[in-house]
């Protein structure tokens, strides 16, 4: 794993040509996921985001904020028209969670699962 100051601007993943195949902000806040919204970014998170709309690479934000104002929800509009995935940090019960760590699973399956990862850390719902 490479660990990048978020001022550094100059890392290889803040460049189109730099591969990687996709992005994941989780937790999301909506400071970030407005810079992201405007293309204005100011750190490496910011402009990887970028990146990742512009070479139409997976890019999921799991904000993390509630409730959230009509600032927020037009920019996640934004975000989603752009090819992004908004998938809230908001935690799945259908599943019939017994705990915290289930709680988490359930997210991290989801989030995975945008990803193409089809990771199995908890049974899935069958209905």
């Amino acid at each position: 794993m490479t660990v990048h100051d978020p001022s550094n601007l100059a890392a290889p993943i803040a460049s189109g040509s730099a591969l990687f195949d996709a992005m994941v902000i989780l937790p999301c806040s909506m400071a970030t996921l407005g810079a992201v919204a405007s293309g204005a970014g100011r750190n490496l998170i910011h402009r990887a985001a970028d990146v990742a709309l512009k070479e139409r690479r997976p890019l999921v934000l799991c904000p993390r904020e509630t409730p959230v104002s009509v600032i927020h929800l037009r920019n996640m509009v934004r975000l989603a028209e752009a090819g992004a995935c908004i998938l809230p940090c908001s935690p799945g019960f259908s599943h019939r969670p017994t705990d915290l760590s289930a709680l988490v699973d359930g997210l991290v399956m989801r989030v995975c699962d945008q990803l193409g990862l089809h990771i199995p850390l908890r049974p899935r719902w069958d209905g």
